[in-house]
């Protein structure tokens, strides 16, 4: 049954030990030890062959590009790499896995001893440890539902099996469901900018295991852990660990004792569900894969490759905040992916003023996709567009509200902005002196207005400003009216 609503108190009693184990397909051609395409969507076993199969007599070879993507994202995690590693056999029996054994790293693995830096709660930063990343094949996928005799059969669809992963498990150094959703959030992120994979949830390409246990605050020693598996979305990680932590206080406040197990978290009812008891290293009989010498990185090779690693979203974003005046929010969105970060940095260094690119492009051209559920690639106004509109705000030819009119022309009609700008050319007014007539106009005909002003209501200046923008048709300069309506109504 569910876990009940604890009191805070009781929560307050108990520190949970979160660990995560990250499973992440590479993002190559052909499998990790033969040459079946890596690809996902295809007919059900079409990208298969005797390797794939564990067929007698076949021998997998290496996939250097494999090597290459695991190394990268190795150094990008701050990993110690080693020069030699061992794969070994893994093994155990399931149908989606014909050979009997997965070919994976045990005691000597690709890398050791990384760390991710994710915020806190009180807005300080933390480590989190990794502790390995090692190289391993995928197995295959069963099938339990959409299918006729779904109820009594299950299928088999083998083109995943020999697909090569990543595995990246982190030390338990993770204390709160928040803490969980930050370390993944930034790993996936890494992940992304050094283009080693997709990071594809909805397609299996980047897979989560929760381990999660709860002692009391001050214990020396950590809790019995359950392994929480089948979980599709960082938030769903997030509720699974909040379910867990609050299960097993509840089991240990009623004098239960924790049984290490892996659960199965299921999204609709909110809850984890018993799977089967926990493995120890031990169950799968681990040892030397045969058939595979070792794995030997030359140090000119790791030299190579630390070189080729693009500027992390940490790193980038601090960057961007003292080159580009940006604010820590505005930085972050904008490095949220690498593609979106080249483009404004691309369009940045040809403005005039790269903060209000980064305004118009979040605010303006940001508020208007999502409204219309489009991604950038597919917005009417061009980067190029973004930097003109920039330009022209800040050379004051025309006002924030024209550029907002000229804006929704442009998704209306589906144009860029240039082509809108020229057809439409609002101007802006910068006369004084046609300003101060419409002022002077105003303040004529709202003499209530002004003894309100006079009388120390200073914030009626707002009202004397709308009534000139609308005499104006929106086109008097906004700082140039503020100024002159202020010295007239002071006068």
């Amino acid at each position: 049954m569910a876990a009940t609503a604890l009191s805070a108190d009781v929560l307050a009693k108990y520190e949970p030990v979160i660990g995560l184990e990250v499973h992440v397909q590479l993002l190559t051609a052909s499998k990790i030890f033969c040459g079946c395409a890596n690809k996902f969507g295809s007919g059900p076993n079409t990208n298969i062959c005797p390797v794939c199969l564990g067929l007698p007599g076949a021998l997998p070879v290496l996939n250097a590009k494999a090597v290459e993507f695991a190394v990268l994202a190795s150094l990008a995690l701050n990993c110690e790499v080693r020069e030699q590693s061992i794969f070994a056999r893994k093994n155990y029996f399931y149908p989606d896995l014909p050979k009997g054994y997965q070919i994976s790293q045990y005691d000597k693995p690709l890398a050791e001893h990384g760390w991710i830096e994710v915020p806190t709660a009180d807005g300080s930063i933390k480590r989190i440890g990794i502790t390995r990343l090692h190289m391993e094949e995928d197995a295959g996928k069963s099938l339990h539902d959409s299918f006729a005799d779904s109820a009594t059969r299950t299928y088999l669809d083998l083109n995943r099996c020999g697909t090569p992963l990543a595995e990246i498990v982190s030390e338990p150094d993770i204390r709160t469901p928040d803490e969980a959703f930050e370390y993944l959030t930034r790993l996936k992120e890494i992940l992304l900018y050094t283009a080693v994979s997709d990071c594809n949830m909805e397609e299996g390409s980047l897979r989560c295991d929760a381990n999660v246990s709860v002692r009391l605050k001050g214990a020396p020693k950590f809790g019995t852990k359950a392994e929480v598996k089948n979980v599709n979305s960082f938030r769903f990680i997030r509720a699974a660990l909040e379910f867990e932590i609050e299960r097993q206080i509840e089991v240990i406040e009623e004098g239960g004792r924790v049984v290490q197990e892996t659960r199965l978290w299921n999204a609709h009812e909110g809850r984890t569900y018993p799977m089967r008891s926990k493995e120890q290293a031990h169950d799968y009989r681990y040892f030397p894969e045969p058939d595979l010498p070792p794995l030997i990185l030359t140090r000119d090779f790791l030299t190579q490759k630390n070189g080729q690693l693009p500027e992390l979203p940490e790193a980038r974003r601090k960057r961007m905040i003292a080159e580009y005046e940006l604010n820590p929010k505005d930085a972050h969105t904008l490095t949220a992916s690498r593609e979106f970060a080249d483009q404004f940095e691309a369009a940045a260094k040809t403005a005039k003023n790269p903060r209000r690119v980064a305004n118009i492009l979040l605010s303006e051209l940001g508020g208007r996709l999502k409204a219309q559920g489009l991604e950038l690639d597919q917005s009417p106004v061009s980067m190029a567009g973004v930097v003109m509109a920039a330009d022209l705000l800040d050379e004051d030819k025309i006002s924030s509200k024209q550029m907002k009119g000229l804006f929704d022309i442009c998704f209306e009609k589906g144009e860029d902005f240039p082509a809108v700008y020229e057809r439409e050319k609002p101007q802006q007014l910068t006369d004084a002196s046609a300003i101060e007539a419409m002022i002077d106009q105003i303040i004529v005909a709202n003499p209530k207005q002004v003894e309100q002003y006079r009388a120390g209501k200073k914030t009626m200046a707002g009202f004397f400003v709308g009534q000139v923008m609308k005499a104006s048709k929106g086109q008097a300069n906004p700082a140039l009216l503020n100024e002159l309506v202020t010295k007239k109504l002071d006068g």
